[in-house]
């Protein structure tokens, strides 16, 4: 891929500062294919994911397969994997939903970009067991229970942002499984379900109201969309969005972070609302280090000080990400900007005791 093709963002992002943004994933990436949180430091398989993504964005395939490749050398026999590693080995056993998901949307984006699809049969058989995994978690209404623990015991409920986020997955999933050649219309209708939920019926999950992500991810998840993806962003933008500066991860802490912001460009990408998103992913270059284009997790506004002390490689993978939504350098971007409609199938009102089949 030649500069030219990289994402880029006149007048916010050039192609070569996220040139140097993507350079700085390479350097992170150990021999073994894994991409931790920053050098040297933990991992977990969500985040791990999107670094991969956005190699595979910046045209470094090689090393998003790579990414990818490490990751089915480590899935467990039930098709999960555990929630943090570190030095080589597990540090958390606990087994999340959204992380074995999250497998799917980065399988079907790099296919997207790279064309290849001895690539995506190798990784069939990993998106396979991991959505396995993840519908093994489904609760009587079509929620997805949060996580399994180390003993089999399933969690006892259901997040909003981790549901969006798989809704998302079990799309890219099924499409996956279309282009492949093995349809899979059970999990258009599990996502169908779950995007019913998420739009219809969102006190049924746990209360995280006060992080930013419940705000955001049922849009950049694709389970709303048009007038009320308009009307949800507008009720709390205000809450959540400081001008100049990012949007708070939580609402009652002065804090602004750079991947939740991203990832709010990338909801409003979804929207073709490329000129704010533009606004808020300039808003969010302060955490830009100038010398080797790796962003600081946040910024801590009351005390004028970038907290925590790290820069996460998460971070920058969501900045590339984001600007490539907003200017569709490469095909890739379709995961978020398309992920609702196309093959959905009908929710029965009977399956929620409610009258309606939004979603």
């Amino acid at each position: 891929m030649t500069s030219r093709e990289l994402p880029e963002l006149p007048g916010v992002l050039s192609a070569d500062d996220i040139a140097r943004t993507a350079r700085y994933l390479l350097t992170s990436q150990e021999r073994s294919g894994a991409i931790p949180w920053f050098p040297g430091g933990h991992l977990d398989p969500w985040d791990h994911v999107e670094c991969a993504m956005a190699l595979s964005a910046t045209g470094h395939l090689e090393a998003a397969e790579r990414a990818y490749d490490w990751l089915a050398s480590v899935q467990d026999a039930d098709g999960s994997w555990p929630a943090k590693y570190g030095g080589g080995r597990v540090v958390n056993p606990l087994r999340e939903a959204n992380h074995a998901a999250y497998l799917a949307v980065g399988v079907w984006h790099h296919l997207l970009i790279s064309e290849d699809e001895a690539f995506a049969e190798r990784m069939w058989p990993v998106v396979r067991d991991a959505i396995g995994f993840v519908l093994g978690l489904r609760g009587g209404r079509g929620e997805i229970l949060w996580a399994r623990d180390p003993d089999g015991s399933p969690g006892d409920h259901a997040l909003l942002t981790a549901c969006a986020s798989i809704h998302q997955a079990l799309r890219c999933a099924s499409r996956l499984a279309v282009r492949l050649g093995r349809p899979r219309p059970e999990w258009d209708h599990a996502a169908a379900r779950l995007a019913h939920l998420i739009a219809e019926h969102e006190p049924f999950f746990a209360d995280r109201g006060r992080y930013s992500m419940d705000w955001y991810y049922p849009i950049l998840g694709g389970a709303v969309r048009d007038a009320a993806a308009k009307e949800r962003l507008a009720q709390r933008w205000d809450t959540f969005v400081v001008p100049g500066l990012g949007i708070r991860c939580v609402s009652d802490q002065p804090w602004v972070t750079g991947a939740e912001t991203s990832e709010l460009v990338l909801a409003l990408a979804a929207m073709g609302e490329t000129d704010r998103g533009a606004a808020l992913l300039a808003d969010i270059q302060h955490l830009r280090d100038p010398d080797d284009g790796a962003y600081w997790t946040g910024y801590q506004f009351a005390e004028q000080v970038n907290w925590p002390v790290e820069r996460s490689t998460w971070t920058a993978a969501a900045v590339i990400l984001a600007t490539d939504a907003l200017c569709e350098a490469t095909p890739g971007a379709r995961v978020f900007t398309d992920t609702a409609g196309e093959g959905s199938a009908a929710v029965d009102p009977a399956s929620c005791g409610c009258p309606t089949t939004g979603g």
